[in-house]
């Protein structure tokens, strides 16, 4: 296992991640440092970084190469964005690097880092066709993609530092807001292709501004689960917030739950930004990613072709990653997969459940042994609350609730109203009954490969009358799995209300 680190010199931050490359193909963040720099401020002046700046990002870098040289890092992308590339004592700053630091920094031009930031929300969102917005503290970035190409893209050499310093310490928090909203209106109806944009393209967002709004928001919904990635903020709740902080002075920014006191100062300028763009287009929510430009890199690395083709199943290789990374029995995991969902379509003529649960049972099936690694004892519980704090790509908040109680669901007097009450802002009503009857399909297809052998290869259910009749076809003895699975009996009556019988 082969260790990477990125390190991302921004104009507000710098951010150092780690991460295990997993067999050939599959990374694993396992650690991150991010300390803010301000590389940026004042460079409107002159075009200079400031000296007090190096040095402090100077000193950062140094203790980003300590971490990586801890961890015995095998290979350092270093690369740094608009501030650097827009700097005139650029040279001198990088050879400074090099030298203290014993890296090369590479300085990303406008069109890299668009692309960049594309493929860390192409690998890790199902969202067809979308628009990106990424503020940095120099500079904007908006990413148009359809069918997994970029279709237009725009740098604007604003962001929410330079924004928060066009007006004087005259204005009140809310005459800026205002101001800024009034000039960002006017930037993006300079930029054609936003005028013309079809009903079904997604508003993603990028960036820590994103991060950021997205735990205020969580907070104040008391959201039950900690996940900011693929998080939907709808436009009224958006507007709510915004409301809220836009009047608000830095200090009573500083305060609020969720968001970063190093960030206050400049955060209003980012909604500001923000609810300019939604004013102009028809969007009604926006998609949160966690994913983005440093995350870009890791699948260039671990998955060169997504340099030329996005992954296709997202959520395949997501889990897929978990697998390798943990160890897990993937034989098993995909064996018991396929049973349960051969249940699935077999069983279609009694829970007439739509097809977007198979999603859900495909994450509890290849899943479903991920807590064992915690204990055997309750190990469904374990892996449950695996599947729920994941944060794999490719789902859906609600689809992992729902994959996570369908394998805590063993038994189904497992199965807590109380505990799923908590989660009634992420699921469904009709869900439930969606969740009683996916458990008992995933327990019978893990009890008809509890020996691990693969030795029922296939299942065909006759309905007769007030019973179920589960044909399996075998190889060799499997007297074992069918008496495990008619351990089922009981909760598949109370799930389908007929009889089971396995031959």
């Amino acid at each position: 296992m082969n260790n990477i680190a990125i390190i991302d010199l921004g104009s507000n931050s710098a951010r150092l991640v780690l991460a295990h490359v997993v067999g050939e193909s599959y990374f694993v963040v396992y650690d991150e440092l991010k300390e803010s720099l301000r590389l940026a401020q004042d460079m409107e002046r002159d075009g200079y970084l400031k000296q007090a700046r190096i040095a402090q990002a100077v000193k950062t870098l140094k203790m980003f190469r300590k971490l990586c040289d801890a961890n015995n890092v095998d290979k350092i992308y270093a690369f740094a964005t608009n501030a650097v590339r827009k700097a005139k004592n650029q040279r001198s700053f990088l050879e400074e690097i090099n030298t203290v630091c014993g890296f090369k920094m590479d300085v990303l031009n406008e069109e890299q880092e668009a692309t960049q930031i594309y493929y860390g929300v192409i690998n890790s969102l199902e969202i067809p066709k979308g628009v990106i917005l990424d503020i940095s503290g120099s500079s904007l970035q908006l990413i148009q993609y359809n069918r997994r190409m970029i279709v237009n893209r725009v740098n604007l050499p604003l962001g929410t530092m330079n924004l928060s310093s066009l007006w004087d310490e005259s204005t009140t928090p809310l005459q800026q807001s205002q101001l800024i909203e009034t000039y960002m209106r006017d930037q993006f109806a300079a930029i054609e292709w936003l005028r013309t944009l079809e009903p079904d393209y997604k508003f993603i967002g990028v960036g820590g501004s994103f991060r950021n709004l997205a735990n205020i928001v969580q907070r104040i919904e008391k959201y039950p689960l900690n996940l900011v990635h693929n998080y939907r903020i709808g436009i009224d709740t958006f507007n709510k917030v915004y409301d809220m902080i836009k009047v608000l002075d830095v200090e009573k920014r500083s305060k609020i739950k969720g968001l970063s006191a190093q960030r206050a100062d400049i955060f209003c300028a980012a909604l500001s930004c923000i609810k300019s763009l939604l004013e102009f287009t028809d969007f009604d929510e926006m998609v949160v990613s966690g994913s983005g430009i440093r995350e870009g890199l890791l699948f260039n690395h671990t998955v060169p072709t997504t340099l030329e083709k996005p992954i296709t199943d997202i959520l395949g290789y997501s889990i897929y990653t978990r697998l390798h990374y943990d160890g897990l029995n993937i034989t098993h995991a995909e064996h018991v997969c396929n049973l349960a969902i051969q249940l699935y379509k077999q069983l279609r003529v009694l829970h007439k459940l739509p097809r977007q649960y198979v999603r859900v049972l495909r994450v509890a099936a290849l899943l479903h042994e991920s807590g064992m690694r915690t204990s055997f004892y309750n190990h469904y519980r374990h892996s449950a609350y695996y599947i729920m704090n994941s944060n794999l790509y490719g789902v859906s908040h609600r689809d992992l609730v729902l994959a996570a109680f369908v394998v805590r669901s063993h038994n189904l007097d497992d199965l807590s109203l109380a505990e799923w009450n908590k989660y009634a802002g992420v699921v469904q009503e009709e869900d439930l009954v969606a969740v009683m009857r996916l458990a008992v399909i995933m327990r019978i297809a893990d009890s008809l490969d509890r020996s691990m052998s693969g030795s029922v290869k296939g299942i065909t259910c006759d309905v007769l009358g007030d019973s179920v009749i589960m044909k399996t076809e075998v190889e060799g003895d499997c007297s074992l799995e069918i008496k495990d699975a008619l351990g089922a009996g009981a909760d598949f009556a109370r799930a389908y209300r007929k009889n089971l019988e396995i031959l």
